[in-house]
């Protein structure tokens, strides 16, 4: 039997443009349309909303969240887990991530994922492995004993992966991943992003032109750039096949830093936002631990008990609002990079970070102050934020 229904709010952005006293039409999960209220269908069940709806927002590295991480059970259920913390901060597409680890807790994590996917669990999008493939120089928190170069196995393991996965970025250095291989795996559709590399523009260039089409964490475990070798942040924002995500929490990349990559960024690919989260994300945790190693919250910061940053306390409507009123950046625009430049940076927008008809009625409420205040996954209410036990 069709279900269908409509959300209505005083204002709608539905990825591209606004709409003003609309509503956006739901048949099966999936929206038919965004149209002026007047033109909602008689009969049509409604549900008035106050502030503005946009799409769900998608991101591509959440090593954790509600507790858990992914690097420490792999399973469907920390999977779920994981997807409903995130889902009161307006994501409704992510990617688990999984930092460096062992081969076999590395093809746990494929299991689990593919297991994620066969039971419909709201959000997942699938598997972000970051690493092992990454240089020494650049390790960032990643465990030095477990980083290694890849191998005929390990291509083929990611080749078998990605065709249990509905989606499979991986994280590599060209230090440790030839550029043919590179070449193979996005052939094959795995989404190639170049991170924790000390290489130079050049290399990351070559690498681009083999099939990369991402760089991981713009500015943070990379090369600099510098004033006679632009290094990979470079490559980042002067290639224009190469997607950048970002940590906006003004700890990972100082504001100033922010906007000058914002108006250097050569197109059509765009920076994006990511929140590289923790297990802490949606808990009161202070502490937790990483490969056999205490992570330590404080202030808003995630560290090693050396001050390494160790991902990010940060979610997505907290990076929205960083970019909005912290960089000055439109509303749209901030808007778009927590949910369509994801999506176009994985080939996923046909579906997600866009409210328009065929995508999936993933869609966050927020207030006038950027409050979320509401979440649906293919029409399905997940949150809502005044709802009594």
């Amino acid at each position: 039997m069709m279900r269908s229904f409509a959300i209505s709010a005083p204002k709608i952005f539905d990825g591209e443009v606004w709409h003003e006293d609309a509503a956006v039409l739901v048949r099966d999960g999936d929206v038919e349309a965004v149209v002026a209220r007047s033109k909602i269908p008689a009969g049509t069940i409604v549900t008035r909303t106050d502030g503005m709806l946009a799409p769900g927002f998608v991101d591509l590295q959440v090593n954790g969240g509600g507790g858990v991480m992914l690097n420490d059970r792999q399973d469907v259920e920390t999977i779920r887990t994981i997807c409903a913390a995130h889902a009161p901060f307006g994501t409704t597409a992510l990617l688990p991530t999984l930092i460096t680890d062992s081969p076999e807790i590395t093809a746990r994590a494929v299991d689990a994922g593919a297991a994620a996917a066969e039971a419909g669990v709201p959000g997942f999008l699938g598997l972000h492995l970051e690493g092992p493939h990454l240089s020494f120089a650049r390790k960032g928190a990643h465990d030095i004993r477990l980083i290694r170069p890849m191998t005929d196995t390990d291509e083929a393991f990611l080749l078998r992966a990605r065709a249990r996965l509905p989606a499979l970025l991986t994280t590599v250095a060209p230090e440790s991943v030839e550029p043919e291989r590179v070449a193979r795996l996005a052939g094959a559709g795995v989404v190639m992003s170049l991170g924790h590399s000390d290489t130079h523009h050049a290399i990351a260039q070559v690498y681009a032109e083999a099939g990369a089409g991402l760089v991981t964490h713009l500015f943070n475990a990379m090369s600099q750039i510098g004033n006679r070798e632009p290094g990979l942040a470079g490559a980042a924002l002067s290639c224009g096949t190469l997607w950048a995500g970002l940590i906006a929490d003004g700890f990972h990349v100082d504001p100033a830093t922010i906007g000058i990559a914002m108006r250097a960024k050569v197109g059509p690919a765009r920076i994006f936002l990511v929140t590289d989260a923790m297990a802490p994300t949606g808990t009161d945790m202070t502490s937790f631990t990483l490969n056999g190693r205490t992570i330590f919250r404080n202030g808003g910061r995630l560290t090693l008990e050396d001050g390494t940053l160790a991902g990010a306390d940060l979610d997505m409507i907290s990076a929205v609002r960083f970019m909005h009123r912290s960089i000055g950046l439109d509303l749209g625009e901030a808007l778009k990079m927590a949910s369509l430049y994801p999506a176009m940076a994985m080939g996923v927008e046909v579906r997600h970070g866009r409210l328009a008809g065929g995508s999936r009625a993933d869609i966050v409420q927020l207030s006038d102050h950027l409050d979320v205040e509401g979440v649906w996954i293919g029409g399905d209410k997940v949150f809502s934020r005044h709802a009594t036990a």
